[in-house]
């Protein structure tokens, strides 16, 4: 690692004006992802802000929404009752993020404020149609996500709470890499009553997005054979060492049928 000055603020204002003050400073949430960045020196911090001593780990129900907070790991998640009575589907997708170590410190927040395209939290939030709440405001996940590794944050800004909307049916699927445990393809789909929404992750080259030919067609009859004769667009898949893009594409409609068949 290269040096850094290391700060732990108490309280949300004291860790805004940290990083407001200094454009090289970064948040440190479970640190999944950014210790092992600082390791590999590829990223030089001028200060590090941990945030886990702002009080927002919590989940809650409240006016017919799911609130977790930022800082609430997935084990945390993962092992709620509240959560799995209200979102059983989250529950499950948080109970299969990584291994043991990773779900117990990993967050929601550093997560979603990472926006991996291979993460899962991202194919939740935005199938719910989620809210995430900040310092400053509360932003649509429709609006929050920005492509592979961006969002719609600014640079002093602090996810704080993520607003899950109840659906009447929903389930996650996820086609994991053996190794890493990262989403190949991962396909969260949920059922309100206006309507389907379908989010792909692990697959797409812009990291998240949301699948209008399978929400269409879901919309009209919640069941696998609704997605029958639909493909995804080759074009827009990601290709490694790990899968092509065509298999990758194969492989979105095998895990969107898997979905509904939970969820139904």
């Amino acid at each position: 690692m290269y040096d850094f000055t290391y700060a732990k603020p108490a309280n949300i204002a004291d860790a805004v004006k940290t990083l407001a003050a200094d454009a090289e400073a970064k948040a440190l949430a479970g640190g999944m992802t950014f210790i092992p960045v600082l390791k590999q020196r590829l990223n030089k911090p001028s200060t590090v802000v941990d945030l886990s001593a702002l009080g927002l780990n919590y989940i809650k129900l409240e006016g017919g929404k799911l609130i977790v907070g930022a800082m609430t790991p997935h084990g945390t998640v993962a092992a709620s009752p509240e959560v799995k009575k209200a979102l059983p589907a989250l529950a499950e997708l948080a109970g299969n993020i990584g291994d043991r170590q990773v779900r117990y410190r990993g967050t929601i927040g550093g997560s979603l404020a990472n926006n991996d395209p291979s993460a899962c939290y991202p194919a939740a939030v935005l199938a719910l149609g989620a809210t995430i709440k900040t310092n400053t405001r509360t932003i649509a996940a429709d609006d929050y996500f920005q492509g592979m590794f961006t969002t719609a944050l600014n640079p002093d800004e602090i996810i704080t709470e993520v607003h899950f909307p109840l659906p009447e049916k929903a389930a996650y699927a996820k086609f994991a890499n053996p190794a890493s445990r990262y989403a190949m393809v991962g396909v969260f789909v949920a059922k309100f009553a206006s309507g389907v929404r379908v989010a792909i992750t692990g697959a797409g080259q812009n990291g998240v997005f949301r699948h209008a030919a399978f929400e269409a067609a879901l919309s009209k009859s919640f069941t696998p054979d609704a997605l029958n004769g639909i493909t995804t667009p080759v074009d827009e898949m990601n290709a490694d060492i790990h899968g092509s893009a065509p298999y990758r594409a194969h492989l979105v409609g095998v895990m969107a049928k898997r979905a509904v068949a939970a969820a139904g």
